[in-house]
């Protein structure tokens, strides 16, 4: 009687086997403590780093900075990405020395680092999104010098106790179909760097196709998502333009298990920041100043992704070290909050 008791028990079991969904298609969320969230800006590398200028940030109760060096391709269809790394780059704050001394500065003043190099391409018109190879030859080509290069910064990462590292952004032709060499690219990394690994992809047309999220510590989305074609629209309005891109990114984290960082999110000061916050003023068509609507899309970004228990941080787009409250209308219309509503909307969500 026991046992057929227990072979009853074995079939009711397998029944309900069948029809629930596996274990792995439930797992819940990764849950993100307030305190835990890395409250961020991107930094702007200059010709010099100084104290006065990260106290800035506390000011602000920023408690992480990205640093982005550069590497460079000819054109998005060359294999070969150049490592520069010495005095001769445009900016000191983009050469080894002036990335590892900002480090050094911030980490003093409990502001940890997360090191973000960009590939910028030097054909006028491209952008990383555009690289693609023409041949599997020179996509092995590609993958080995990228790798070279992320390797280098990796080990300057780790030699620096810099906290965390991207290891690419918007590279969405090569990480869509490239999995296997993304693989082995961050097991590479992970042999000579301990901090926390992400990538950072571009919000349309990559976050949701990468396939190896769960490789790495955070799934990172360049959240630059459109949220109103209106000037001025009012924070309600942005809210709710919110709610489906939220969703979206909810079903990717459930899927992959990893806490979400928006790796790059801004607004510029101008009426219609909500329409295309991806894209770059144009010096030839200055567009009028409005901080009121970039002060309303910070609001919007912050009510909408902070509570969610998911939710690891943001690092606002961008951060110009030592900028005067004086300063010209056309870097007052750029991406940034600096002496502006912005900041202060800025400032209040991160000293929850």
């Amino acid at each position: 009687m026991l046992r057929q008791s227990g072979l009853l028990l074995t079939l009711l079991s397998l029944l309900a086997n069948r029809c629930n969904p596996p274990a792995e298609a439930v797992t819940p969320a990764a849950s993100v403590s307030p305190a835990e969230r890395l409250r961020g800006v991107s930094w702007v590398a200059s010709d010099s780093t100084t104290e006065a200028q990260i106290l800035e940030l506390k000011r602000c109760n920023v408690t992480w900075i990205t640093q982005t060096p550069f590497g460079w391709q000819t054109d998005s269809a060359s294999p070969e990405v150049i490592l520069s790394t010495g005095r001769r780059r445009a900016y000191w704050g983009e050469a080894d020395s002036g990335l590892v001394h900002t480090a050094r500065l911030a980490r003093q003043h409990g502001i940890s680092t997360m090191l973000k190099p960009h590939i910028w391409l030097r054909t006028r018109g491209q952008w990383p999104g555009q690289i693609q190879m023409r041949t599997p030859a020179e996509w092995q080509q590609w993958f080995a010098s990228y790798t070279a290069f992320i390797l280098h910064y990796a080990k300057l990462a780790e030699q620096n106790r810099m906290e965390a590292l991207c290891i690419g952004t918007e590279l969405r032709h090569t990480s869509v179909g490239h999995e296997q060499q993304w693989r082995q690219l961050i097991k590479q990394v992970r042999q000579v760097y301990r901090g926390k690994l992400t990538y950072a992809a571009n919000w349309h047309d990559e976050y949701e196709l990468i396939q190896f999220w769960d490789a790495l510590d955070y799934i990172g989305i360049q959240a630059y998502f459109p949220l109103s074609k209106a000037a001025n629209p009012d924070t309600a309005t942005l809210r709710r333009a919110w709610q489906p891109y939220v969703q979206e990114i909810a079903g990717v984290q459930r899927r992959f298990n990893r806490p979400v960082i928006f790796t790059e999110a801004g607004y510029r000061a101008i009426p219609a920041a909500a329409a295309a916050p991806w894209e770059w003023p144009n010096a030839r068509q200055p567009a009028p100043i409005d901080t009121a609507a970039q002060a309303a899309c910070y609001e919007a970004m912050f009510r909408a992704s902070w509570q969610q228990p998911w939710f690891a941080g943001v690092f606002i787009w961008k951060w110009f070290p030592g900028l005067r409250p004086d300063s010209p209308p056309r870097r007052r219309a750029d991406f940034t909050p600096q002496h502006q509503p912005a900041e202060q909307v800025m400032a209040r969500w991160y000293g929850r």
